[in-house]
């Protein structure tokens, strides 16, 4: 990845650490050769330049679709609020300035595209196959599960669902998306790599497993 991209994404504000970063661009750079990508949740950026980083590479965009307004666990009173991001003028969360002046910084404009909206409807109208769908959204069940439903449809074959946080035991992190890894699964995706651990076995190629806080798992459209 870019020595100035890399740089950009540590400067942004955001939670991921730079090794899932290093794994999601890889990620992208995997799924760009079936299509586009696009992400669930983007927060203030910092995926996004990752993503858009595998993007430019590979000659294709990334979408993200956010509201921009924080899942449950931004708001206040949560672990992961943060009140610099609230407008003072509605008291509510609004990380897209944040946003824009990440992806301007990078200088990833022409190659990554904000969708602002909720997730389910914009999939209920979306219409192009996708190379990579990084699903890192609200992390309650029916959130998280409702944007699987909604995009993993357009995962193209040989394509990549990521999918954030992913933790088997409950005592590591919630369960959301590893329910969403199970039915991914169940449903005809075959695990590619992960980051974190225990390492699990694969059907279809071997596991990269790295010690690392938090987890992506890519699983891949045969």
């Amino acid at each position: 990845m870019d020595g100035s991209l890399r740089a950009a994404a540590r400067a942004a504000k955001g939670f991921m650490p730079e090794e899932e970063g290093l794994a999601l661009y890889e990620a992208g750079l995997a799924g760009a050769r079936c299509g586009p990508l696009l992400e669930i949740g983007t927060y203030c950026g910092k995926s996004a330049v990752y993503l858009g980083a595998a993007a430019r590479e590979a000659a294709t965009v990334l979408f993200t679709v956010d509201h921009h307004r924080g899942s449950e666990e931004n708001q206040a009173g949560w672990e992961h609020h943060d009140p610099a991001v609230i407008d003072p003028r509605t008291g509510r969360m609004d990380t897209l300035p944040f946003f824009r002046r990440t992806i301007e910084a990078a200088g990833l404009e022409d190659v990554v595209v904000a969708v602002v909206g909720q997730s389910i409807p914009v999939a209920a109208v979306w219409a192009t196959p996708l190379g990579l769908v990084f699903i890192d959204g609200g992390h309650a069940v029916h959130v998280a599960m409702a944007d699987y439903v909604g995009w993993a449809r357009f995962v193209a074959p040989g394509g990549v669902l990521a999918i954030h946080d992913v933790f088997e035991d409950p005592a590591e992190g919630g369960q959301a998306p590893y329910r969403v890894w199970e039915r991914a699964v169940a449903e005809g995706f075959a695990p590619l790599s992960q980051t974190g651990e225990p390492a699990r076995p694969t059907t279809r190629r071997p596991l990269t497993p790295t010690t690392l806080f938090g987890r992506i798992w890519s699983l891949w459209l045969r």
